[in-house]
């Protein structure tokens, strides 16, 4: 363990030190909905390019400084240590000032704020008012007295702003309206973002319970939190059917359908599992049924757009 401790910190080194504080590996659950809204915008409107850059810029590094500000108080509670797993804990493994960690996050938002501004002026300035609060979710996610992070309502929150909302937007600055078609196409992504959370949340099951939180996966067990994960994985694809079957949507978003072996691989991933390095595999696969899935979904949408 020492020798794979020593090899992670002599890796993270220079750059990679910075690109690990923004917890890459999420940044595709700001990216796909941005996408997938402003894909399906394709069929009531032309797409307004810079918009759409503005947006997803914007997006991202919303998300970023979310997990910058998850780092910051992560170590501030004493959750992360020299020998905690993952990316995180930049803080105390590299000796990444803490107040530097707040300036970059709070420098994003600052530069979301700029792009957010170019967008209401291209929309409606009503987009402003949700914008703060999305950020203000960002932060409240890991801040203030009661983190939402500690609670049952991490995954909902998450996946009601990382999935939901963004889309909705996506696909409102482009067509200036929403549907009944661009809210239930955004289920199924906003259920496999909640499921990013709860992988993680099952990964750190034992540790978040010593530290006081009460999350999904705390509240039902480990083996409920994983039946849970994979009934839900069983709701987005049986969802996206649904949406074919009823919402008379093209049978080409069935191609999405091609993400499947990387859900059971992360529901399986974390059965029988212990040890928080054990799980990790599946974590990523959780994340990475995500960003398939909604690539998948807007590739669908664009071969029905264009066939």
């Amino acid at each position: 363990m020492a020798h794979q401790m020593t090899n992670t910190i002599e890796a993270d080194k220079g750059w990679k030190i910075w690109w690990q504080l923004t917890r890459p590996h999420t940044l595709t659950a700001a990216f796909v909905p941005v996408l997938l809204g402003t894909v399906l915008a394709l069929q009531y409107t032309d797409v307004k390019i810079s918009v759409f850059l503005a947006m997803l810029a914007a997006s991202l590094l919303i998300q970023a400084a979310t997990n910058m500000f998850n780092e910051y108080y992560d170590y501030k509670r004493g959750l992360d240590t020299e020998h905690s797993v993952g990316i995180g804990g930049a803080i105390v493994r590299n000796g990444v000032k803490p107040s530097t960690v707040m300036t970059i996050a709070f420098s994003f938002y600052g530069i979301a704020l700029l792009l957010g501004f170019y967008i209401v002026v291209n929309s409606t300035w009503w987009l402003a008012v949700i914008g703060l609060i999305c950020m203000a979710a960002g932060y409240f996610y890991t801040g203030g007295p009661m983190p939402i992070a500690y609670t049952p309502l991490g995954e909902i929150v998450a996946g009601l702003f990382m999935g939901l909302i963004i889309i909705l937007i996506s696909f409102y600055i482009q067509t200036g309206t929403i549907t009944a078609e661009s809210i239930l196409i955004s289920v199924p992504v906003s259920i496999l973002v909640g499921l990013i959370l709860m992988a993680n949340n099952i990964r750190d099951l034992d540790g978040d319970k010593e530290n006081g939180r009460k999350t999904v996966a705390i509240l039902l067990g480990k083996k409920g939190a994983i039946v849970l994960l994979g009934s839900m994985f069983f709701l987005t694809y049986a969802w996206t059917a649904g949406l074919v079957l009823f919402g008379d949507m093209s049978p080409w978003i069935l191609v999405a359908y091609l993400s499947i072996p990387k859900a059971v691989k992360a529901t399986k991933g974390f059965i029988g599992k212990t040890q928080p390095l054990e799980m990790m595999p599946a974590m990523k696969a959780t994340a990475q049924t995500n960003t398939i899935f909604g690539f998948l979904l807007s590739i669908g949408l664009l071969f029905a757009y264009f066939f």
